[in-house]
């Protein structure tokens, strides 16, 4: 058996109608509260929650995002050690998928599709990545 590209589930983002009503349910039914907002210059747009062992929900308010929102998931998250060994096997199997980037959280991160068009970003946590940071951080975004 060969070594798995992926790691294991980052995270899945989720768009909320209410982000506060949305906190309330995951703080007050499994006792998650926010590790860090996401924010546009003063406006909460979103949080990130922790439930352990590098497994992460993102939500953003419905709206907010800067992707297409046709439903409530808008996408899965694989963790890898190697981004780049993972877009060089991606590429030399002929599947598309994006360059590399720095992301507002400190993660590098590439995107790509399965064949039903579900959205799956890529990512590999650096020694800055918010994720494992201070709770009640801020990250800024910009887009």
């Amino acid at each position: 058996m060969t070594t798995p590209l992926v790691k294991q589930v980052a995270h899945t983002c989720i768009f909320a109608r209410d982000l506060d009503a949305v906190e309330t349910f995951y703080r007050d039914a499994m006792g998650i509260a926010p590790k860090f907002d996401f924010k546009r210059g003063e406006e909460r747009i979103g949080f990130y929650l922790d439930f352990g062992n590098r497994t992460f929900v993102e939500v953003f308010k419905k709206g907010e995002s800067r992707f297409e929102e046709s439903n409530q998931i808008n996408h899965i998250c694989f963790e890898t050690d190697d981004i780049d060994g993972f877009m060089a096997n991606a590429k030399a199997k002929g599947i598309a998928v994006t360059d590399k980037k720095l992301g507002v959280d400190h993660t590098w991160q590439c995107w790509l599709a399965d064949p039903s068009g579900v959205k799956i970003e890529i990512f590999q946590y650096t020694a800055d990545s918010m994720q494992f940071g201070s709770d009640g951080a801020v990250c800024q975004v910009d887009w």
